[in-house]
């Protein structure tokens, strides 16, 4: 059975990165490996938009939020976190663990966070020395509006926004400079189609600033020293070093390719999955402004989400994913990010078609996979 990988990370990798992976290791303080960063270095400031470095650290997402909120923060400061899903919960939890006083905006999750509640917060405690926020939940397949609560937090010059844009960055639009973005989170493997193993940070000159006032405890997860580090071309402690030699071919392809046709492409994805989703009588679970970069849909009345993701899995190879927490069983989740093209987006839909069928759903076989050719066709 031809396996495939349509879960919101890991992603499917191309043959390109996974042949490069495949080169003899170079040591991590080489001058070959030194260039290879240089490069690196640079074409992540591309895909983030910042003129700011971006630190590159061996580890998962999760460790670039914990040292988001390590390196800015310090026991007693109070921090302003949306939770809307299992990631903006996370927020929290980091904080906690860090002594950080959190005032928490919940969200029904499905729904994004409105700016006038960020406003709200900020003016009731001006004191706030962050806020942190999903550019895309990845649990509930809803995109917050990044770009309007961090006009909102520009205005606090001591408040830092601080952005998880991991299963963002890559795949639609996030403007760290132009948006005023002091910190993003992503990593590796997300849109970038690489194994797990790299988180991706960048920082503003403002964050930077609050960063020398923090008094938290670190050692591995020190920005402070991946800032000396990245600024020479290296990485403070021992990089991944064939992680970095895929991430220099997958960004390569990624700017042959172009932001603003990714943007498109992924798009076009999203919309021909969901439309053919709707096709056959299934909705979307986001109530309001859905990420593109995976779609989360809603299991049939009388029929189990999990039991939808396990059949694509066991009956089709298809690995997607299912519902977190309260949603378990309720939504199924299928990814637009990675290594993915048209086809994947038709499987997908056939698929999950030919599961539902399966279970003694009624549809027209083919309704939704009709649907999303046609929208695929106008690309």
């Amino acid at each position: 059975m031809k396996k495939y990988l349509l879960a919101p990370g890991p992603t499917a990798i191309s043959p390109e990165v996974l042949l490069s992976m495949a080169q003899p290791i170079l040591h991590h303080r080489a001058p070959e490996f030194v260039e290879l960063l240089k490069r690196v270095k640079e074409d992540l400031k591309w895909l983030f938009q910042t003129q700011n470095d971006v630190l590159i650290i061996a580890s998962t997402g999760t460790g670039g939020m914990e040292g988001s909120v390590s390196n800015f923060l310090s026991p007693g400061d109070k921090a302003l976190f949306i939770n809307g899903g299992k990631f903006g919960e996370r927020w929290g939890k980091i904080c906690k663990n860090y002594g950080v006083l959190t005032e928490e905006i919940k969200v029904e999750w499905g729904c994004v966070v409105n700016p006038a509640d960020v406003a709200a917060a900020l003016q009731k405690d001006p004191s706030i020395k962050a806020v942190f926020i999903q550019a895309s939940e990845t649990s509930t397949g809803v995109a917050h509006p990044v770009k309007e609560v961090a006009e909102i937090v520009r205005g606090y010059e001591d408040c830092l926004m601080v952005v998880d844009a991991i299963s963002a960055m890559g795949v639609f639009d996030v403007k760290t400079d132009a948006w005023g973005l002091d910190v993003v989170v992503s990593g590796s493997q997300k849109a970038l189609g690489l194994p797990p193993g790299l988180a991706f940070v960048s920082v503003s000159e403002k964050g930077w600033r609050q960063a020398e006032k923090s008094s938290n405890a670190k050692f591995y997860f020190d920005f402070k020293k991946e800032r000396d580090a990245i600024q020479k071309n290296q990485t403070a402690y021992t990089a991944a070093v064939s992680l970095i030699v895929g991430l220099e071919q997958s960004l390569r392809m990624m700017k042959e390719e172009g932001l603003e046709p990714i943007f498109a492409r992924r798009a076009m994805m999203a919309q021909a999955l969901t439309e053919g989703m709707k096709a056959i009588g299934l909705a979307p679970f986001p109530k309001e402004s859905p990420s593109v970069s995976v779609t989360a849909i809603s299991a049939p009345e009388g029929y189990d989400g999990q039991e939808i993701y396990k059949n694509l899995r066991v009956n089709y190879g298809i690995t997607a994913a299912g519902g977190q927490d309260h949603l378990k069983g309720k939504v199924f989740r299928i990814s637009n990010m990675g290594y993915l093209d048209t086809f994947d987006t038709i499987t997908a839909v056939a698929a999950i078609e030919m599961v539902l069928k399966g279970m003694g759903h009624p549809l027209k076989l083919g309704a939704g996979v009709g649907v999303a050719q046609e929208i695929l066709l106008k690309k």
